[in-house]
């Protein structure tokens, strides 16, 4: 099996392989801006103190004699707070020994909470954090996983957003930090760690995922990926790209459904471009989800059963009836049965952000898809 020299993954410090599970979050405030904030909070309750021992300072008695001032106020108040009770200054009254039975005594407790603030926080944050991981792998069902967050990887991911695919059904997993991290912060789970191990595509929940994309740099990691994925999962449509073309059969027989050649794809097109531009670009066109014309593949509804395959209100390039893909000419693909599934050719219907106001709204789009039908030209 020939394979590529050069593989992003296979550089990757053993920090970047440490497998975790990573989601989407608010981003935090800055540090700054959180320790002014507890450092306010404490100085509020100081003056709160400060201020209940004022009001009642008749009540206390100062072991050095005289009546309590300001600064012995705040002093008082400093050392209640901190814990550490010289006991140079009491109460003695019944009203200041209510007051800080029920006043002081919950304030030196919320200080206590501010100066252990990062401690609890931390804690806090990890509780959630586990709390929010074990609910979501609870709700993760019929999901795709994505194996590889490079150009390939991205290029997948927009267009499955393109056709609908909400980003609370996509997985991303990548041994970078860095990169999943990225992923992220564009709202996706990650899974940080080397996809070739059961145990890191576990963490994804790949076992009950509905398809599983692999777009890893290197063939031979490509072929691992999808022989593990396909231990851990029976039913999952597995596609996967690969580099060079003679490794694809190898790809497809380690449990690939479908194999896709990055390069000889490229290629193919840029020869196409050379021989005709015009072809080239309705190609690219063809192959970007959510612009101009799209490929869809969608049921035969129930008008449609019995009619021609030029009957139909779309540009029926095949039909897929069982396992098998019948072009347009084909005569076995008329009349249409209700099991068929049709690949066509549809305008994209224009997004919610791309809307003109004042223009009539866009025509109902087929379903599970964010396309129009276009209706063939008449012969």
């Amino acid at each position: 099996m020939k394979l590529p020299s050069h593989d992003a993954a296979a550089r990757e410090t053993p920090e970047d392989r440490s497998h975790r599970v990573i989601l989407p979050r608010r981003s935090p405030k800055a540090p700054i801006r959180q320790v002014a904030r507890r450092l306010l909070m404490a100085l509020l309750v100081l003056v709160a103190t400060v201020f209940i021992v004022w009001i009642d300072r008749e009540g206390y008695h100062d072991n050095a004699g005289g009546q309590l001032d300001l600064l012995d106020c705040v002093y008082y108040a400093t050392v209640t707070l901190s814990t550490t009770g010289y006991g140079d200054i009491v109460p003695y009254s019944a009203s200041a020994r209510l007051l800080n039975i029920l006043l002081v005594t919950p304030l030196r407790v919320l200080f206590l909470i501010i100066l252990v603030g990062t401690t609890l926080e931390v804690l806090t944050e990890r509780t959630r954090e586990q709390w929010q991981l074990k609910r979501w792998r609870n709700a993760l069902r019929d999901h795709t996983v994505i194996v590889g967050f490079g150009t390939k990887g991205r290029s997948a991911v927009q267009t499955l957003r393109a056709t609908g695919l909400p980003r609370e059904r996509i997985v991303i997993v990548d041994p970078s930090t860095k990169v999943v991290e990225s992923a992220v912060a564009e709202g996706y789970a990650g899974v940080v760690g080397d996809a070739t191990r059961s145990d890191v595509l576990l963490r994804a929940e790949i076992q009950r995922a509905h398809q599983i994309v692999i777009a890893t740099q290197r063939d031979d990691t490509a072929v691992l990926v999808s022989l593990t994925a396909r231990q851990l999962n029976k039913r999952a449509n597995i596609v996967a790209a690969v580099r060079e073309e003679e490794n694809a059969p190898l790809l497809r027989q380690s449990g690939a459904d479908a194999v896709i050649t990055s390069a000889s794809a490229a290629g193919r097109l840029l020869g196409l471009s050379v021989h005709s531009p015009s072809a080239g670009a309705v190609m690219e066109d063809l192959i970007q989800q959510g612009s101009g014309l799209d490929l869809v593949e969608r049921p035969v509804v129930k008008a449609e059963v019995g009619k021609s395959v030029r009957e139909t209100n779309d540009l029926v390039v095949s039909v897929l009836r069982g396992h098998r893909l019948l072009g347009y000419d084909d005569p076995r693909a008329s009349p249409l049965q209700t099991a068929d599934r049709l690949i066509t050719i549809v305008r994209a219907a224009p997004t919610e952000e791309s809307a003109v106001p004042g223009k009539p709204p866009a025509k109902p789009t087929l379903p599970g898809t964010a396309v129009s039908p276009m209706r063939p030209a008449d012969d």
